[in-house]
């Protein structure tokens, strides 16, 4: 079990199974040292477990805990391409899209829930640029999707 394997463990999330492509796309690919993600939806078990747009009928913390898992679904995307999670020298970016009720304007803390998740698996490797846009509509109605990109120790 790697390190990051282990540190998942003992806050008690195991990493999930890859989420198959819902298009004509790959879950990651690998260019050079960096891994990109495709935008991780917070499938769990092959299922949207909330639907709907955040400031309506998903709330701020929902969401937040929805955001976390999409970025389990990323790291699990690393790990299908790099074999190893300890190889990751760091996350570079997180970019995050919040299916959003005309009037909600706090993406940035539901976004939080994915950054917080990369921070306490990865510590400082975790800590990343980021951005936050609130949408109109995600593939399935999901209300959060989030992608991100990881620098491969060499």
């Amino acid at each position: 079990m790697s390190a990051v394997e282990a540190k998942l463990a003992e806050l008690g999330l195991t990493l999930p199974d890859v989420v198959p492509p819902l298009a004509a796309y790959q879950p990651a690919v690998r260019s050079g040292v960096y891994v990109y993600t495709a935008g991780q939806l917070p499938m769990v078990e092959g299922k949207l477990p909330v639907t709907g747009k955040v400031g309506a009928e998903v709330t701020p913390e929902e969401a937040k805990d929805l955001a976390r898992t999409c970025a389990l679904n990323a790291l699990a995307a690393v790990k299908s391409v790099v074999g190893d999670l300890d190889r990751i020298a760091r996350v570079v970016k997180v970019v995050g899209f919040v299916a959003s009720a005309a009037d909600f304007t706090g993406q940035p803390g539901v976004l939080n829930g994915a950054s917080e998740l990369l921070g306490e698996v990865l510590g400082d490797k975790g800590v990343h640029a980021r951005s936050a846009v609130g949408v109109a509509v995600l593939p399935l109605d999901a209300p959060v999707e989030v992608e991100i990109q990881v620098e491969l120790a060499q």
